[in-house]
């Protein structure tokens, strides 16, 4: 079996059964089931999640889009900067990028500021950081490769015979 296919179904709908994922692989189940467990074992596929329509929910809920410049020393790199960042609740992925600036992280909180205090108070005092850029986020329109709202924007005429 193709483990890039089964992964890639995995990613499109996490939801599905072995039993559907092995007729679209056209595997048997057993293989799927066991293909799943290895890929799972082997930090592969680390978990499942679901992809929230933040707007459809009463609840407040704020995002933010941390960039991050570090100075780094002969003691401290990268990784050791990362694993520290990582611990933190409130970030919901860290990412090692190239450009400007060093670290581009997403932060969830349940007020802007809750989200501004995380970042002045946790994130900037770390000793290797030099600067933080702060971008809250207003709107969201996709999410892990699915458009969000209530598909009811087509504002175009009806045509009728």
């Amino acid at each position: 079996m193709d483990k890039q296919s089964l992964l890639d179904l995995l990613r499109h709908d996490a939801r599905q059964s072995v039993d559907d994922i092995a007729r679209q692989l056209g595997a048997d189940a057993d293989a799927v089931a066991a293909a799943l467990d290895e890929l799972e074992s082997e930090g592969a596929v680390r978990g499942y999640h679901a992809v929230v329509d933040w707007r459809q929910v009463d609840d407040e809920h704020v995002r933010a889009q941390v960039e991050v410049d570090v100075e780094l020393d002969r003691e401290t790199g990268y990784d050791e900067i990362a694993r520290r960042i990582a611990r933190f609740p409130e970030v919901r992925s860290l990412r090692l990028v190239s450009g400007t600036y060093d670290f581009f992280i997403e932060v969830e909180g349940e007020s802007m500021h809750a989200v501004s205090n995380f970042v002045s108070e946790r994130i900037a005092p770390i000793p290797e950081v030099t600067k933080t850029v702060t971008h809250f986020v207003m709107d969201s329109y996709k999410e892990e490769g699915i458009e969000l709202g209530n598909g009811d924007d087509d504002d175009r005429l009806s045509v009728s015979p």
